[in-house]
C-alpha cells in the first residue's frame, strides 16, 4: 500500500534523513512531508482538509467539482483547500484535475511536556 508520512521535525532533522537516504543505497525513501511544529501540521490539515483527502485516498485524478461533491461542500470552498494542499505538495495538480496518489496516510509526531 502507498503511504504517505506526514510527520513533525525540525527543518535540519527533515533534511539529514534526505542526505541520509541518497547516502545509503539500500535505503528507499519513502513519500513523507515533514512539517517543523504541531501546529504548522494542523493549520494546513484542517478537519476539512483532512476529509478531503480521506475522500481521495486511492481515487486517482479527479476534478475539484467532483472531489467536492464526494465531501458534500461548495466547489469554491474546496477549491481554496485544494490550493493550500497543492502548495503543502500534498496534493499534485495533473491533466484531469486534482490526484492525492496515496491509499493512505500515517500522521507521526510525539506530544510531550513542555521544557
Amino acid at each position: 500500500m502507498k503511504t504517505l508520512t506526514l510527520d513533525v521535525q525540525p527543518l535540519q532533522a527533515a533534511l539529514a534523513d534526505v542526505a541520509q537516504c541518497l547516502h545509503d543505497e539500500n535505503r528507499t525513501l519513502e513519500a513523507r512531508i515533514s512539517f517543523a511544529t504541531p501546529e504548522l501540521l494542523w493549520s494546513v490539515l484542517t478537519a476539512r482538509r483532512w476529509a478531503l483527502l480521506k475522500a481521495l485516498c486511492g481515487v486517482g485524478p479527479i476534478s475539484i467539482r467532483e472531489a467536492a461533491r464526494r465531501v458534500g461542500r461548495d466547489v469554491k470552498g474546496v477549491h481554496g483547500d485544494v490550493v493550500a494542499l497543492l502548495e503543502a505538495g500534498v496534493l499534485n495538480r495533473t491533466k484531469d484535475g486534482i490526484e492525492f496518489p496515496f491509499e493512505a496516510v500515517h500522521v507521526d509526531f510525539t506530544l510531550q511536556a513542555a521544557a
